[in-house]
């Protein structure tokens, strides 16, 4: 007999869990057994340069080849399980692979090696997946850093990356997790959404997503705002898709997640420092840098910090249109956390001409949650104004989703509207071609209007 001389009928159980491939211990013998000659007896790269097709064609010939000379005989179900656990471990993703297949599940966390749950609709769950230890974890990990030149070990524990169909990674390690080994993984749909994909999703109504497509078109300055998961780079993403063709557009991310549908745009990728400390490139630097690459509209994912100042500066020195988002509750919660950035950046001004600088640079504020039923919606679409009476910054509310209440199975209930407001950049939306009628603006019954203006 061979190395293996169990028959799997011993060992298998007569029904077959979720990830059965991760729990049977017969198949997981066999794999590290056959994983181990694979990568000792074959030509890896040769392998992983092929269609995915071709490859498990190849590997179930190899490893046939390998359990006929061991003379092992296992039956075809758990052949396809061995196959499937031995390319997810030496070329993919160990027992991620399911999940990361799984069109439904939009976020992954692991929360040490022994659970890990999954959002799909906006709800977590945990999966019965678990890892063999906390080595098996960091194993797979580092299969996700390494092509991008990125560390974790215990000088650097916290990491962020992405992988090969854009999910964004991050990971920490101990000493500063308290609980093992923690990954969270966003993913992202392969075919971006579309703005008839959100109003599908219930995300908008036609109205607010016909005039935010017509504020992009007419180079209007948008920042979106929200919390972490609501929606913010998905929305960014088909917004951009109403940027015309023509124009050279430059996006500036911390991790490359933008996926923009248009034919003249390029990127830019902040860089973290190397083991010694040097050579981190940030976002400010790329912002500074984008400006001379002849852009027409620049698109920052995200601002964080003192980039903002430069962000806001090239909005008010010709690049209009450009687009960025930040972490914010509300419209007027984005606004104090700019004017923070911009002190950040060592700018010694006082907030009034802080706040004429934003109200200057930003058009509109767009406002994005999601909800505790796991719904996102959009909660607000604000105009950028300077109140004539104050000399403040004014955020005029254009549309907003009105909520209700909730049903009896916990799903938040409301309504889009808009606020009865016409926005003041009317004559500018006609200059560039878009017709929105003032019709568009006109309050339903029953709507509250009465904080649809916010002074600053």
């Amino acid at each position: 007999m061979g190395l293996f001389s169990k028959k799997p009928s011993q060992t298998m159980p007569e029904e077959t869990p979720t990830f059965s491939a991760y729990d049977n211990p017969y198949v997981e013998e066999l794999s590290e057994h056959y994983k181990a000659r694979l990568l000792n007896e074959t030509n890896l790269d040769r392998l992983t340069s092929m269609k995915p097709g071709e490859m498990r064609q190849a590997i179930e010939r190899i490893i046939t080849q390998f359990m006929s000379e061991e003379k092992v005989v296992i039956a075809h179900r758990d052949k396809e399980h061995l196959l499937t656990r031995i390319i997810d471990e030496s070329v993919g993703f160990g027992p991620l692979e399911p999940l990361l297949n799984d069109v439904e599940i939009t976020e992954i966390l692991i929360n040490g090696h022994g659970e890990v749950y999954i959002e799909k609709k906006g709800q977590l769950t945990q999966t019965n997946l678990k890892f063999r230890d906390e080595r098996h974890v960091r194993h797979i990990i580092d299969r996700v850093v390494a092509p991008i030149g990125r560390r974790i070990d215990e000088s650097s524990p916290m990491v962020d990356a992405r992988l090969p169909d854009g999910s964004r990674v991050n990971a920490v390690i101990p000493p500063i997790s308290l609980n093992g080994t923690l990954v969270s993984i966003r993913k992202f749909s392969k075919d971006p959404y579309t703005m008839d994909n959100l109003i599908e999703f219930n995300s908008m109504d036609e109205a607010m997503s016909s005039y935010l497509q017509s504020i992009v078109a007419a180079k209007m300055n948008v920042l979106i705002s929200g919390g972490t998961g609501s929606g913010k780079t998905t929305l960014l993403n088909a917004l951009s898709r109403s940027i015309p063709p023509g124009e050279r557009v430059i996006t500036i991310e911390d991790s490359a997640e933008l996926k923009l549908d248009r034919p003249n745009v390029v990127g830019l990728e902040a860089r973290p420092p190397n083991t010694e400390g040097k050579g981190a490139i940030t976002i400010r630097d790329l912002v500074r840098n984008a400006l001379r690459m002849r852009p027409d509209r620049i698109v920052v994912g995200e601002v964080r910090g003192s980039e903002a100042f430069d962000m806001l500066q090239a909005m008010n020195t010709g690049h209009e249109g450009s687009l960025t988002t930040v972490h914010a509750n509300t419209p007027l919660d984005a606004v104090r956390r700019l004017e923070g950035m911009i002190m950040m950046a060592g700018m010694e001004l006082p907030s009034s001409i802080i706040r004429e600088y934003i109200v200057g640079a930003l058009d509109y504020i767009v406002q994005i949650e999601r909800l505790q039923d796991g719904q996102r919606k959009t909660m607000s679409i604000s105009e950028v104004v300077v109140d004539t009476k104050t000399k403040g910054v004014k955020l005029q509310e254009i549309f907003k989703y009105q909520r209700t209440g909730l049903s009896m199975d916990g799903k938040v209930q409301g309504f889009f509207t808009p606020t009865g407001i016409i926005p003041k950049n009317q004559y500018r939306l006609q200059v560039f071609g878009q017709d929105v009628p003032d019709s568009l603006f006109e309050a339903g019954e029953g709507v509250n209007t009465d904080d649809s203006i916010s002074l600053i």
